[in-house]
């Protein structure tokens, strides 16, 4: 039987591998990027638990990291829209299903990446917190 943490990162890459972009998790940079981008969910960390003592409870803010990739003459426009579209299905249900409390993603901090021979890389990584 899966445990909580994986119950929410798996329903978090279901709701990621329901947008255009291909999903992966957990997965190393493919050599090639697909025309609608790439989100690569990386499972994070639990972070330390804040606890409730009646009753006796645990609270995790679980910091998982999504990579967003994208590649081509566009890549600024495939950009926006690939970390809109990321920002829009965590909003679409802030719980997961009931699964957690809350779910927060933070702004992407994109960067280009040159590679030799091909189009350059726009890249950046979104903090999601699992409350």
């Amino acid at each position: 039987m899966p445990t909580p943490r994986e119950t929410i990162l798996t329903a978090l890459h279901a709701r990621l591998s329901a947008l255009s972009a291909t999903a992966l998790r957990g997965e190393v940079l493919p050599e090639r990027i697909p025309a609608e981008g790439l989100l690569i969910l990386r499972d994070g960390e639990p972070g330390e638990p804040e606890v409730t003592l009646s009753p006796l409870h645990d609270h995790y803010q679980h910091r998982a990291e999504i990579e967003a990739i994208v590649q081509g003459t566009d890549r600024d426009a495939a950009f926006d829209t690939l970390t809109a579209s990321v920002g829009a299905a965590l909003a679409a249900d802030r719980t997961l299903g009931g699964l957690c409390d809350w779910v927060e993603a933070e702004a992407p901090r994109p960067v280009d990446l040159p590679v030799e021979g091909a189009a350059s890389l726009k890249a950046a990584v979104i903090p999601v917190v699992l409350h």
